[in-house]
């Protein structure tokens, strides 16, 4: 399952408007943030792996390059959304640390 960043983001809009019910209520029945960026980085990592697997058939002479081509593609996309979400998460938290109290 590839999750892209506005979908992480809606949930965690939603989580954010829902933390102060739960908050009352005791309990959430949704997906917190967290456990959704578990997710998402999960799929990350397995989306490398089949990078990695895809080149490694093709190398041996078992794969197609159309497969190849497609796999590497989806694991260059996920690493590149990786990063761009490190960075923003690094930039909120610079952001942050220069806020007074």
């Amino acid at each position: 399952m590839v999750m892209n960043v506005a979908n992480a983001l809606a949930a965690y809009r939603q989580n954010g408007d829902n933390a102060s019910a739960a908050s009352a209520a005791g309990s959430s029945d949704g997906e917190s943030f967290s456990d959704t960026l578990k997710g998402f980085v999960g799929d990350a990592v397995q989306s490398v792996k089949q990078g990695e697997t895809a080149a490694t058939s093709a190398a041996a002479g078992k794969a197609s390059i159309a497969n190849v081509v497609t796999a590497i593609n989806s694991a260059e996309l996920m690493l590149e959304t990786v990063v761009a979400i490190r960075d923003k998460v690094i930039a909120a938290y610079q952001d942050i640390s220069k806020t007074a109290i």
